[in-house]
């Protein structure tokens, strides 16, 4: 595991697929981990410290290569709801659709994370 990844990915895998099987009705725990899960692999395929993603209320991750950010607010920010965000990862909804209808907030010149979504680990097995 990566020295920034705080999620077993047997634990994460299996909270993606409690979610996948039942989006609407997954339990909260389940959605946090594959949530959680799901960062911790954006960060492991664009490394850096670039853009915070946030994904209140169950995490945020620094990624993407480009300036480091240390104080206030990150020039390079994107925001969404975890429900959007686990689609944004499996697939299910583009990058480009997402931002579009203002599912996604995402500001700063690096903030566009079309280039690495979806994720290869998110996909089914």
């Amino acid at each position: 595991m990566s020295p920034r990844r705080r999620t077993d990915p047997d634990d994460g895998r299996a909270a993606l697929a409690a979610w996948r099987a039942d989006p609407a009705g997954a339990p909260r725990a389940a959605v946090r981990t594959a949530v959680r899960f799901t960062l911790e692999e954006l960060a492991d395929v664009a490394p850096g410290n670039a853009v915070e993603v946030r994904v209140p209320p169950d995490g945020a991750v620094q990624a993407v290569e480009g300036p480091r950010h240390t104080r206030g607010t990150p020039p390079n920010v994107v925001e969404t709801d975890p429900q959007t965000w686990l689609v944004l990862v499996t697939g299910a909804v583009t990058w480009a659709d997402a931002v579009a209808s203002g599912a996604v907030r995402a500001s700063g010149e690096r903030a566009d994370l079309a280039a690495y979504l979806p994720l290869q680990a998110a996909r089914p097995r």
